[in-house]
């Protein structure tokens, strides 16, 4: 019987998988909060120039906090993607203006917009659509919209309602000629989210999509992020996990989700799984060290569903 050593190695040298993981893991993105990102001096020295960074627009916050994180990332060679929280906008003239001052002082070429998690919108928005019918995209010159994307479902959301959205945005981006994407909640099981992917495709939406990753982080930790989002069958895995108390906090890492992921073109025809979008739950700076190495094939195959990054 082979011994684990040497099953490691042989799995070191079946590079179709290698392959696999480093074609999906070249393409990705990060996201930071503006209170996270003030911590932060210089992005130049922990992400590659031209790395996407998407920055929150939470509930009761201040969006010039955006704005002024925004401009930090543009000035030290970053892509930032700002959040358009459409429950957190008063009014058309006051989108107008966030969205001037995002264009004029990072010149933004491309924007998540999102309903929000607000129950009661302070304001004239309470959808994406209707941010998306304003006309300001257009207006400044926004080419590339990210949409978000529920594989396993929103607590608050009946799938019906979610997947008819969907389609009226996919409708939107064919009418109006702009560039869309669809970014998920993050997710801990590939199953869900090839089993998620062979839906929208039944239903006529055919779009880019970019997959939520949780960046290493204890278990307890994602244990509490998984809570407050309302993540579905992804829940098992953590659960499971969780069951070992001597496991809370130990470092869990993304690799065999994403290992899952890799394989999506022998599972999915014509897999539409573009990029991964890194949530740093564990701290931003260990999240980005993590991606950056594995997209620079520091890593080592375990076994067919594991791997560890150097």
């Amino acid at each position: 019987m082979m011994d684990m050593k040497e099953n490691n190695l042989a799995y070191n040298n079946k590079s179709n998988d290698r392959d696999l993981i480093l074609n999906l893991s070249k393409n990705w993105s990060i996201e930071t909060t503006p209170n996270g990102a003030k911590k932060i001096d210089d992005f130049s020295k922990i992400l590659n120039k031209g790395t996407c960074v998407n920055v929150t627009f939470l509930p009761n916050t201040d969006p010039n906090e955006t704005v002024e994180i925004c401009e930090k990332l543009y000035n030290q060679n970053m892509n930032p993607v700002p959040h358009i929280a459409a429950r957190s906008i008063k009014d058309l003239e006051d989108l107008d203006q966030y969205l001037k001052k995002l264009k004029n002082r990072a010149n933004i070429s491309e924007i998540l917009v999102i309903g929000g998690s607000l129950n009661n919108p302070v304001g004239d928005f309470h959808e994406t659509m209707q941010i998306l019918n304003t006309g300001l995209i257009q207006k400044y010159n926004i080419s590339k919209v990210g949409i978000a994307g529920h594989p396993e479902g929103s607590p608050d959301i009946p799938q019906q309602l979610i997947e008819e959205a969907l389609i009226e945005k996919y409708k939107w981006s064919k009418r109006e000629g702009i560039s869309l994407y669809i970014e998920t909640q993050f997710c801990f099981d590939h199953v869900p989210v090839f089993q998620w992917e062979e839906r929208i495709k039944a239903i006529g939406v055919d779009l880019p999509i970019h997959i939520g990753v949780a960046g290493p982080a204890t278990l307890k930790t994602l244990l509490r992020f998984a809570h407050s989002s309302g993540i579905g069958p992804s829940m098992k895995f953590i659960v499971k996990q969780a069951r070992n108390l001597s496991k809370l906090l130990t470092t869990q890492a993304p690799d065999k989700f994403i290992f899952g992921l890799s394989k999506k073109d022998e599972n999915i025809i014509n897999s539409n799984i573009k990029k991964l979008h890194y949530y740093p739950f564990g701290g931003f700076e260990k999240t980005a060290y993590w991606a950056k190495s594995l997209e620079g094939d520091n890593f080592k195959i375990l076994n067919e569903n594991s791997f560890i990054v150097e």
